[in-house]
């Protein structure tokens, strides 16, 4: 039995202490408003990640720590620093390792073909360069690290651009209205393959200091929206796409610097996880009918 620590208590971070609870090893999850956890060998504990002293003494006896947190999007370059520092601070006062959960907005614009992890990062906006910040904090932290990389969630409770846009009007039988090219193949990453990369992320006996992509479907969010539809019982809808302008005159002024990720063709390449932590994607309707399942 392993001793860990799960920072953050989203649908990854819940799920990531369940399967760990559920090998059979001591978890603590804790976050400043995570719920009782009715699962197996998991606690909940109320903390705040940035009180690093307060995360350290969770942290004693820990094999790793998970930093699942995540700050308010529109609040990334203020929130997010003091999460990272406090967490990599109390990783370090263990000397215990740390497994980050990451994406792919550090990676820019520029790439083309398959994002590799090995892939040097260089941001193209302000949410990849936060990104790439805290990753650079863990790699010069005085413990190990790895970082596991997502692209776009699908999954139950996930909060993204497709559940924030497509699927309420799926689920209303309304004209859909999205972002990019509805034709680009696109990465998505299920909330629980995400999880699975993370725990089996804890097991890797090879170097670390190193990142790993999370197994992912590839499919373009039209191919995404109608097989949605169909899982739905709903008829195909009528789709179209935001304009920049439109998403500024919407408020979605988040959106728009990071709408480059669905204009073109976003490919991961997930192969070392494949190989090195025996991690797969599920098929993309076993994540579409977990996503809609709650509806």
């Amino acid at each position: 039995m392993s001793v860990y620590v799960v920072v953050g208590a989203g649908p990854v971070g819940v799920e990531t202490a369940r399967l760990l609870g559920e090998a059979g090893h001591d978890v603590t999850i804790t976050s400043r408003s995570v719920n009782s956890q009715d699962r197996t060998n998991v606690r909940a504990v109320r903390a705040d990640a940035t009180d690093a002293e307060a995360l350290t003494q969770l942290c004693k006896g820990a094999d790793a720590v998970f930093m699942c947190a995540m700050a308010p999007y529109d609040r990334w370059p203020t929130d997010f620093f003091p999460i990272m520092d406090g967490v990599t601070r109390a990783a370090e006062n263990v000397g215990t390792k740390l497994i980050v959960l990451g994406n792919l907005y550090g990676y820019g614009s520029n790439p083309e073909g398959l994002l590799r992890p090995d892939q040097p990062l260089d941001p193209s906006s302000r949410k990849g360069t936060v990104r790439t910040i805290m990753w650079q904090r863990a790699l010069r932290a005085s413990v190990p690290a790895i970082e596991v990389r997502a692209s776009d969630y699908l999954g139950q409770g996930a909060v993204t651009y497709f559940s924030l846009l497509a699927l309420p009007s799926l689920l209303a039988s309304k004209p859909v209205t999205f972002l990019g090219d509805l034709d680009a193949k696109h990465a998505w990453s299920f909330t629980k393959d995400v999880a699975r990369t993370l725990v089996a992320t804890a097991g890797y006996t090879g170097a670390w200091d190193r990142a790993f992509h999370v197994p992912s479907q590839h499919v373009s969010p039209r191919e995404l929206i109608l097989r949605t539809a169909e899982l739905l019982g709903k008829e195909p809808p009528a789709l179209g796409t935001f304009s920049q302008a439109q998403m500024e005159e919407f408020g979605m002024h988040e959106l728009v610097e990071m709408s480059y990720l669905l204009e073109t063709p976003l490919l991961l390449d997930a192969s070392e996880t494949e190989s090195h932590l025996g991690v797969h994607a599920q098929e993309i309707d076993v994540m579409i009918a977990d996503m809609i399942e709650p509806h």
